[in-house]
């Protein structure tokens, strides 16, 4: 087998010596179990993992995995690509459940209650991932989009949770919703994708800004720009496992234990060493998700 065979998973990184957190992973879209991704995320120094849900199954398997793991902290959330999959229906079986048919907006209510109910539990730390994508969601599926994102910054700041964004190719209509509404008192922009401009805005703001593997790619320096002048107290590194792998990795699945690949790239960009970043990362991650 082709040592880059992109079914190989990518070799364990030299282990960090200040443990942090991945702020957003996706376990059960993983290959391996709960537990050997937590043991294997552990041996490099990434001892606590935030799991993301993006559906209802996903949300309710968040909380009940974080109820079991003390490492684990959980999100619940509807994905933006998710709503108008409810209202709309998806006859392409696009989502995990496959084909689905239209719900309207009593299904989106319904789902949204559900979400509202999960994000009550003690180990649910956020809401999220929530937000706008207009890259796979069309100008048909907007209003369910939007309609389910201001929900969702409502149900964070009723339970006092971290409300997690994200954000594909609609920047300018995500911050104007927080204006409008009002965001919750922790905001983390998840796999951040603005620029160095962006990142002033929501710096001024005091929203967190988390990195993902992309940011070690070849055609993201305005990435590396935004998170050079990015405060170091509200930066967080992610994984968004299985996706997004960092170089030189790219292309093969990636998962909570290649954090210090991106974080010693981030270290770079930032001229912090290792350790500072670290130590800033796994404080942030603790205030942004209140654990």
């Amino acid at each position: 087998m082709a040592p880059q065979d992109k079914n190989t998973p990518p070799p364990l990184p030299e282990p960090l010596r200040v443990a942090v957190a991945d702020s957003h992973t996706h376990l059960d879209m993983q290959e391996s179990t709960v537990e050997e991704a937590l043991t294997k995320a552990a041996s490099v120094g990434v001892t606590t993992v935030v799991q993301v849900g993006c559906d209802l199954a996903g949300s309710r398997w968040a909380a009940e995995t974080a109820a079991a793991h003390d490492s684990v902290h959980a999100t619940v959330a509807l994905h933006p690509n998710e709503a108008p999959r409810i209202v709309l229906g998806d006859p392409d079986g696009w989502s995990r459940q496959g084909a689905r048919e239209p719900g309207g907006d009593s299904a989106l209510d319904e789902a949204l209650a559900e979400i509202d109910r999960l994000a009550a539990l003690p180990h649910v730390r956020g809401v999220g991932e929530t937000g706008l994508d207009y890259f796979r969601t069309g100008p048909d599926g907007m209003a369910a989009q939007e309609a389910s994102f201001r929900a969702h910054i409502e149900i964070a700041k009723r339970h006092g949770k971290a409300l997690v964004i994200h954000d594909r190719e609609a920047h300018d209509d995500v911050l104007r919703i927080l204006r409008e509404e009002g965001a919750p008192d922790r905001v983390v922009f998840h796999c951040y994708s603005g620029d160095a401009e962006m990142a002033k805005i929501c710096a001024a703001a005091g929203y967190f800004m988390s990195f993902a593997g992309n940011v070690t790619f070849k055609n993201a320096q305005p990435l590396r720009d935004a998170l050079a002048v990015a405060p170091p107290e509200l930066v967080l590194v992610e994984t968004d496992a299985p996706f997004l792998t960092p170089a030189p990795y790219r292309g093969r699945a990636n998962a909570p234990y290649l954090i210090p690949v991106t974080l010693r790239a981030m270290a770079e960009v930032t001229a912090m060493t290792e350790d500072a970043l670290a130590t800033a990362i796994a404080a942030n991650t603790a205030r942004a998700f209140g654990y």
